[in-house]
Parts: structure tokens; C-alpha cells; sequence
């Protein structure tokens, strides 16, 4: 293929990198794959203990998809076998270890939603039980004599822990030399990774060269995305997430409750916006806070759903659908469905609320309800809607 000049190259590479190391080496690579007019191999890891990615997973997956677009070859390492130890990465603990079929499972799901990102066609997936799992015991220990304890505690959260007396588990320490044999394996020319990842990524570059890698892999560390907090990095288990899996009001409601201060970040970092959108959000930022949001979530929204998903929850959000109420709780309950139809819904009795969702007449974010029984978790903004005419919306007060 007809390879981008260097300089074109690196400019769409360094967009949102916090460090390459080192540049002098990635421009070295990539005059060589002109030249050879064979890609490169660029290399992202992906923790399949946990499955539900988010905005904050698409900062590395855009990049990936970055050097996609260049005409590099991505290859998605799915960490079966390194999950079952766990990564203790930016983390006081390690995280909890997996069966091999929770990985498998999780692993799937991983892929499945991050080409929303990717090209499907054109990534490779790797699981590491692939070679990992072939490793003999005499092999691990020639692995562990190719690096020492004492560079192994100068990661951060290894030297934290060590001086405060908390214990460290000897799986935790095989945890980066496990993950660089992935390296090793693949001889991949560039590897990507959060800030939080870093030392893993040296790790791995420091393993090629023992098992006789000249050129080791370039290293691209990218930004990690603050929650809808505006505080902690975004996580599921700190609930100030924005999941692929939301719904589209779900995905809305909370990109609009976002700090305006995270507007042009979200933008900038998910590369979910075109040039000109930036643009546009710029401007309305400077003009009107609230509609800037507003067009953020719209575009967010229409990437993971559609066009018309977004533009019915901006509807939502704006009050303009003629046959929509909205009501707001202070509380966090869980209600009937039947209650809510009576309640919200005009609905006079529970058999004319039995009668209309087992006749389909009812669905709760676009999707048709059809248990009588169920129970509806109202800690989420919810939109009801019941036969053509009555639709109304459920929102949380925060």
C-alpha cells in the first residue's frame, strides 16, 4: 500500500500521546516500513476482567485505530492467561484473578464492543494462553532471571506498598515479565498503553532485547480520561463511567451532567468529533455551556447508537416532544413497573397496566417490556412510553 510520508505520520501519532519512547526509534520504523512496504506491528493489551469498556478505553482503542488508518497492523492481545494473575497496575491490590472461561467469555465481549472503534477486518486477536500457557516451569524461571527485584519496586505502586509494609505476592512481580512475553512472541514494533501502564510497556522493551530483539518496541502512552465526576480516572467500579453499553439515554443523560470543564477533553481525547464539530463545540462552549453539552452528548450518542437515538433523547433533555412529562426523584428506588404505568403513566388500574405490556403496548428506552413482574431500577434516568400517544421520562435529581 501507498504508506503516509514520515512527518504525516507522526503528527496523527503524537495527537493525544503523553510520551513515545522514543521518537528517534518510531521514525526509524516507520522509514523502514516505506521503504520494506511492510506495516508495522502496533500491539494493544486488553484486561478481559473487564469486559464493559468505556469512554475511557476508547482514548487507546481511537489510537489504535489511528495507526490503522496509517496502514499498520493492529493486533489485540486478549490477556486470558495474565488475567488468571491479576494486574495490580495503579492498583493498592491485585485485582481478582479469573477462571480460564471467564476470560474466554469476557474476552469475546471485549473485542465485540471495541470495534465500535476498530476495523473488525483488519484486527488481529491474540490470546496469550497461546504461548503463555506453554511455558514450562524451567522456562519461567529463565524468564525471572532476565530482571531484578530491585527494578522490578521501582514501579510506583510496588514501592508504595513495599514501604509502607503491605505484602506483595510473588505472582504480582511475573505479572510485567509475563505480559512481555506477549512481546517476545508477537515482535511487535509498537506497543500502546495508559500512563498507568508505562512501567509494563519498559518491562516488555527491556524483554525483547534479552530474548535477542534488536529493535524493541516504541512505547505510546496515552491520557487517562477523568469519570463524569471530573475527579478520579473513569471507572466502573467508582460508577462515574460512560459505557458502550449505556443506553442511548442512559449515555446521554450522563454526558450531560458532565463538568463543562471536560467538554473539549471528551471531545479531543475519544476522537469521537470530526475538525469541524470541534469547532462547532468550541464555539458554543464560549456562547452556551449547556447546548455545548447538549451537541457533545448528541455525537457521542449517534457514534454508539444512531443519528435518530440522539436526537430523541436531546428531544428528552429539552423538553420539546409534545407528549412527554418529565419527572425528577430525589431517591433511589426501585419500583414496580405496574406502579410507575399508574403513577407517571396515566394508567388508571393494575389490570389495564398487565393488559397493555403483555400486548407489547409498552418499552422503556426504546426497548419493548413484556414481564408484568418487572422491576425498575430508577437510579438511572429512564423513558417510558405506552402505546403511540403517552411517553414520559424519569430522570434522577442530582
Amino acid at each position: 500500500m501507498q504508506f503516509p510520508s514520515v512527518n504525516e505520520q507522526m503528527d496523527l501519532i503524537r495527537r493525544n500521546s503523553v510520551e513515545i519512547i522514543s521518537e528517534d526509534e518510531l521514525v526509524k520504523k516507520i522509514e523502514n516500513a516505506i521503504i520494506s512496504q511492510k506495516p508495522l506491528k502496533i500491539k494493544l493489551g486488553a484486561d478481559p476482567s473487564r469486559p464493559d469498556l468505556h469512554l475511557g478505553h476508547s482514548v487507546v482503542l481511537r489510537k489504535l485505530r489511528d495507526f490503522q488508518d496509517l496502514g499498520h497492523h493492529a493486533i489485540l492481545i486478549i490477556g486470558d492467561f495474565t488475567a488468571m494473575i491479576g494486574d495490580p497496575s495503579g492498583k493498592n491490590k491485585t485485582r481478582p484473578q479469573l477462571t480460564s472461561k471467564e476470560t474466554k467469555e469476557n474476552g469475546k465481549s471485549y473485542f465485540d464492543q471495541a470495534s465500535k472503534i476498530l476495523l473488525e477486518t483488519k484486527t488481529e486477536i491474540r490470546y496469550n494462553s497461546e504461548w503463555l500457557g506453554a511455558m514450562s516451569f524451567e522456562a519461567v524461571i529463565r524468564l525471572a532471571s532476565r530482571y531484578t527485584v530491585a527494578r522490578m519496586l521501582e514501579r510506583d505502586d510496588f514501592e508504595k506498598r513495599y514501604k509502607s509494609g503491605e505484602p506483595i505476592s510473588v505472582h504480582e512481580l511475573l505479572y510485567p515479565l509475563a505480559q512481555a512475553m506477549d512481546s517476545v512472541e508477537l515482535k511487535n514494533d509498537v506497543e500502546l498503553g495508559g500512563t498507568d501502564q508505562k512501567f509494563n510497556l519498559l518491562v516488555a522493551r527491556d524483554i525483547q532485547r534479552e530474548y535477542g530483539i534488536t529493535s524493541p518496541q516504541v512505547c505510546v502512552t496515552l491520557p487517562l480520561l477523568e469519570g463524569t465526576d471530573g475527579v478520579q480516572k473513569m471507572s466502573k467500579t467508582l460508577d462515574n463511567y460512560i459505557g458502550f453499553h449505556h443506553t442511548p439515554n442512559e449515555m446521554f443523560q450522563r454526558l450531560i451532567n458532565i463538568p463543562d470543564t471536560l467538554m473539549m477533553k471528551y471531545a479531543l481525547l475519544t476522537g469521537i468529533l470530526t475538525k469541524d464539530e470541534i469547532t462547532v463545540l468550541e464555539q458554543r462552549i464560549n456562547e452556551n455551556p449547556r447546548e455545548a453539552k447538549h451537541f457533545l452528548a448528541m455525537r457521542i450518542t449517534s457514534f454508539f447508537h444512531s443519528e435518530e437515538d440522539a436526537g430523541r433523547e436531546k428531544e428528552i433533555a429539552d423538553g420539546k416532544t409534545d407528549s412527554l412529562t418529565i419527572f425528577s426523584l430525589k431517591d433511589d428506588i426501585v419500583v414496580p413497573l405496574i406502579d410507575i404505568l399508574i403513577n407517571y403513566g396515566k394508567i388508571t388500574s393494575k389490570t389495564e397496566a398487565r393488559r397493555l405490556i403483555i400486548q407489547g403496548a409498552v418499552s422503556i428506552d426504546g426497548e419493548k417490556v413484556l414481564d408484568v413482574n418487572m422491576l425498575v431500577d430508577l437510579t438511572k434516568p429512564r423513558t417510558f412510553k405506552v402505546g403511540k400517544k403517552i411517553m414520559f421520562a424519569i430522570f434522577r435529581d442530582i
